[in-house]
């Protein structure tokens, strides 16, 4: 129930090419295959117009980042292996689990030492650090952890940061005044919620994603409400949606606020969350297997 949280320093950038051809010699044996891979590593990168040659790391934002990282760090799995240690490990973010509070501190010591004098990486210390598992330190890839007590037992949760990173993503995409057409926002909104729910699965938070899901409907009136700018267009919409004609002229000509009106009855019963569906409106529901 104590998590070791380890934080590589500047992992991606200083990556020792020569250690990492020597790894992946030893298992690849088409000399052009290793070739390709270290003119990849010494392409260089762009720096106010002016190329620079890459002595050491590796780049970022493609795919064969995070392969090249988890081939570097096998010799670290290893050994937590031959320790006997339960942890998982994906590119540089590393969490081991360990039974007591002392023990990780001794698994933390341990493997700092490991890293810095046998690998030659450097360990983040201010970052590292050793947490009860279910404290909001503790997280991995975007994942939170929440321990039953009662039935003793570890369940995957989301990360309070993963969290406020999606709500600002989607507070962004749901602006009242978008940059964009109304169906690229409906298809932007989708494509972001799709993939989140995708990567997400394995966490157990239906309660919190319903609250969520009311948040962004309510977002998304709010963004309606704005489109329909003139008096006439807001009370000839409510009138079309069902809504009585004297409470159309009524919240037609309200000079309240974009966000209290929201939530207001008028919209709740015209804008439904069915007529939202309908018209390719998604939340976070939409995407629940």
């Amino acid at each position: 129930r104590w998590a070791v949280d380890m934080d590589l320093a500047k992992f991606f950038d200083t990556v020792n090419h020569s250690r990492l051809i020597r790894k992946l010699s030893l298992k690849i044996k088409d000399g052009r295959v290793i070739s390709l891979i270290h003119k990849m590593l010494r392409s260089g990168v762009q720096i106010n117009g002016e190329i620079k040659p890459t002595e050491i790391g590796l780049m970022q934002g493609g795919p064969l980042s995070p392969l090249l990282a988890n081939i570097y760090l096998d010799e670290l799995d290893k050994e937590l292996e031959k320790r006997g240690h339960r942890f998982a490990r994906y590119a540089d973010d590393l969490i081991c689990i360990c039974k007591s509070r002392r023990a990780a501190e001794r698994t933390l010591a341990s493997l700092t030492r490991f890293v810095q004098e046998k690998m030659l990486l450097k360990v983040n210390r201010e970052k590292s650090h050793v947490a009860y598992i279910s404290s909001p330190q503790t997280k991995f890839l975007g994942y939170g952890f929440y321990y039953s007590g009662t039935k003793r037992e570890v369940r995957l949760t989301i990360h309070e940061k993963s969290k406020q990173k999606l709500k600002d993503g989607i507070r962004k995409l749901l602006s009242r005044s978008p940059k964009t057409s109304i169906e690229s926002v409906k298809q932007l909104l989708a494509q972001k919620l799709r993939g989140w729910m995708n990567y997400f699965q394995l966490a157990d938070a239906q309660r919190w994603t319903q609250g969520v899901d009311r948040w962004i409907r309510r977002r998304i009136r709010q963004l309606l409400w704005k489109t329909w700018k003139k008096v006439k267009t807001r009370i000839r919409a409510l009138v079309k949606l069902g809504a009585d004609p004297n409470q159309a002229y009524y919240w037609g000509c309200t000079r309240k606020g974009y966000w209290r009106i929201s939530n207001s009855h008028i919209l709740t019963t015209t804008l439904t969350t069915d007529f939202l569906k309908q018209r390719g409106w998604s939340w976070l529901g939409c995407f629940r297997g």
